[in-house]
């Protein structure tokens, strides 16, 4: 019977945690596995991050250095 729509029969409400993280969100909810893949999903875009960073660094280099060798 679904008298309790998407809630379990001892009252928590089933949720399937979002495939996303939302800076400031409250964590009071999350379960530790929740917490756990939270923590892994925010790694894995900090590191995404970084190599998007390190790739547009070197390409600043790369065209600084091409500019100030053309001796201009």
């Amino acid at each position: 019977m679904a008298i309790f729509g998407d809630e379990d029969p001892f009252g928590a409400a089933v949720r399937k945690p979002p495939a996303h993280h939302e800076i400031g969100q409250m964590l009071d909810t999350l379960s530790l596995d929740e917490l756990s893949e939270r923590i892994a999903l925010l790694e894995a875009e900090l590191a995404r991050l970084e190599n998007a960073r390190r790739a547009k660094e070197a390409s600043k280099r790369a065209a600084d250095s091409f500019f100030k060798s053309d001796g201009g």
